[in-house]
């Protein structure tokens, strides 16, 4: 898979949750396992693991999809960003080569399943077929903040356009972007109690998604790129915000 072809599809991605059940043929399975082994991640030093498993290794998922991801991971600092980070790389591969995907908060991985990794579970990622319209046909379809209100950074909207447009649990859209054009700097608004409740959880795993699209889009104009986690003396956090990793960009 292109880097092209994965920047490509941030402007017309979207969440599937309907889904053919005819299972995906072994080929199909082999070239996402395939896939899975090549993700970047955002840090080198969190062990991961990805499984494929069937629908009924999966609990408590109101519509089935013929396969799904799970998601473990080594219970390391910024761990569950990693895996936001990671994961998306996935989501936007399946947007390219027309298959349909979603992340999934609530559903479950089985007993079996969980107890078949020596790493910490995280999350499920569903993927078929869709019985939807794949893909957005325009940018208006995007239900997302506008760039003023994630990011004071100027002359870099064709770098936090597409991290605008990145998916997040229940929309939440909890990341901010400071710094520079050349550093540029990811957090994660604090949620409130309530909002831990129904979501907030996930909020690191949201702005690993962001920073997913910031480094692709980044690499599209032909831009070096690194992640980096800086100390906080080199931070100026905004109010009620918590650093999750910077971008350093040649």
């Amino acid at each position: 898979m292109k880097e092209n072809d994965l920047y490509d599809a941030i402007f017309k991605r979207k969440s599937i949750r309907n889904y053919d059940s005819t299972p995906l043929s072994q080929d199909l399975l082999d070239e996402v396992a395939e896939n899975l082994r090549s993700l970047r991640p955002m840090a080198n030093n969190i062990k991961t693991e990805f499984k494929i498993i069937s629908p009924n290794q999966v609990k408590r998922a109101m519509k089935k999809a013929p396969s799904y991801i799970a998601a473990f991971s080594q219970a390391e600092n910024g761990y569950m960003a990693n895996i936001g980070f990671m994961l998306q790389q996935m989501d936007l591969y399946f947007s390219a080569t027309s298959l349909g995907s979603c992340w999934l908060g609530i559903p479950l991985p089985s007993k079996e399943v969980t107890e078949s990794s020596n790493l910490k579970y995280v999350i499920l990622m569903s993927f078929g077929k869709s019985t939807e319209t794949l893909h957005r046909t325009s940018i208006s379809e995007f239900k997302r903040k506008n760039l003023s209100e994630i990011t004071d950074i100027k002359g870099a909207d064709e770098l936090l356009e597409p991290a605008r447009l990145a998916p997040s649990a229940i929309n939440r859209q909890n990341w901010y972007f400071t710094g520079t054009k050349n550093a540029i700097q990811a957090y994660s608004f604090k949620p409130s109690f309530l909002r831990n409740l129904f979501g907030g959880r996930f909020y690191p795993i949201n702005v690993g998604i962001a920073l997913c699209h910031l480094k692709i889009a980044a690499e599209h104009f032909g831009r070096q790129t690194e992640i980096v986690f800086e100390e906080e003396k080199d931070r100026k956090p905004p109010k009620n915000c918590e650093y999750v990793a910077s971008l350093r960009i040649d």
